[in-house]
């Protein structure tokens, strides 16, 4: 399972976007010019993120995009479910039908149970990270500051150690 183009640049255009709050609308070619992700995808992008009231937009001179809401009340999962990207692991997409997709009577295959345990957990942990946890980690890039691990949230990328052979 992947994240796609959709769903990164989504995340990428809202932190873009949160960085700026408090200095007036930020216009999608800005944002495109910063971030290189075209103009016409960050239309399609923001029109889903708008409709799912996570972004508001302001007509005429000088409009562009707000948050509709604080940033530490959007998570990424909202921002990701907003654009429609899909978060599964499951072959089948949950309907349970992972050996025959194409027959209605298909069976699960023996491993449905551990990639909707995936699937939940991916879900709850995007849920936990907010816009405004990934804003607060950019301005400590910004400040040159080393990732600290707090106990409210971080962003936390995980290796575990191949065994030797």
């Amino acid at each position: 399972m992947r994240l796609t183009t959709k769903g990164r640049f989504a995340v990428t255009a809202m932190i873009d976007l949160a960085l700026r709050q408090g200095n007036g609308p930020v216009t999608l070619s800005a944002i495109s010019e910063r971030q290189e992700i075209s103009l016409s995808y960050l239309e399609q992008l923001f029109g889903k993120l708008r409709r799912h009231q996570i972004v508001e937009s302001v007509r005429g001179p000088g409009g562009g995009y707000n948050l509709a809401r604080k940033a530490q009340d959007v998570s990424v999962a909202d921002i990701i479910i907003a654009v429609d990207e899909p978060m599964d692991a499951t072959q089948c997409g949950g309907k349970e039908n992972c050996h025959s997709a194409s027959h209605p009577g298909g069976t699960r295959c023996m491993t449905h149970d551990l990639w909707s345990t995936l699937n939940e957990k991916m879900v709850e942990y995007l849920d936990s990270v907010s816009l405004q946890d990934l804003v607060d980690q950019q301005h400590h890039k910004e400040q040159g500051q080393e990732h600290r691990l707090t106990d409210k949230q971080s962003v936390v990328v995980m290796h575990r150690p191949h065994a030797a052979a």
